[in-house]
């Protein structure tokens, strides 16, 4: 399988790890009653709940940035070194995000946000030229 498939698989993996620690921080402070409802009356969310929300979701917009341009990669036989490093970095970055994010850490999430991004745009400039 080529290595840019593989990081897009890992990026979801990513994700849910994102998703997994959201929700176990959301049962903790949140407990079932709430977590388990429709949610229609939920109380104001802890620092570290609202960011790990902010991440879950910010995730899901990378993804679907992300996974174009590996496909466009892909489909159009442009898999390199660099389309590799590229999507690897992607795959990086997103990790790192994590805890930058949860941990309030700035400048750095944006920075590491940024280094993410950079790396989609130029996977998928490669994709296409």
């Amino acid at each position: 399988m080529p290595q840019e498939l593989l990081a897009l698989a890992a990026a979801v993996v990513v994700q849910l790890i994102a998703l997994t620690a959201y929700s176990v921080v959301g049962n903790l402070q949140l407990g079932p009653r709430i977590t388990l409802s429709a949610r229609d009356r939920v109380p104001p969310l802890s620092p570290l709940l609202g960011r790990l929300q902010r991440c879950v979701t910010n995730g899901v917009e990378g993804l679907a940035l992300f996974t174009p341009a590996v496909l466009v990669a892909h489909l159009s036989g442009q898999s390199t070194g660099f389309t590799t490093l590229c999507a690897w970095s992607y795959v990086a970055a997103r990790a790192l995000y994590i805890p930058a994010y949860a941990l309030g850490l700035v400048p750095w999430r944006s920075l590491i946000w940024s280094a993410g991004l950079l790396a989609t745009l130029l996977l998928l400039g490669a994709g296409l030229f």
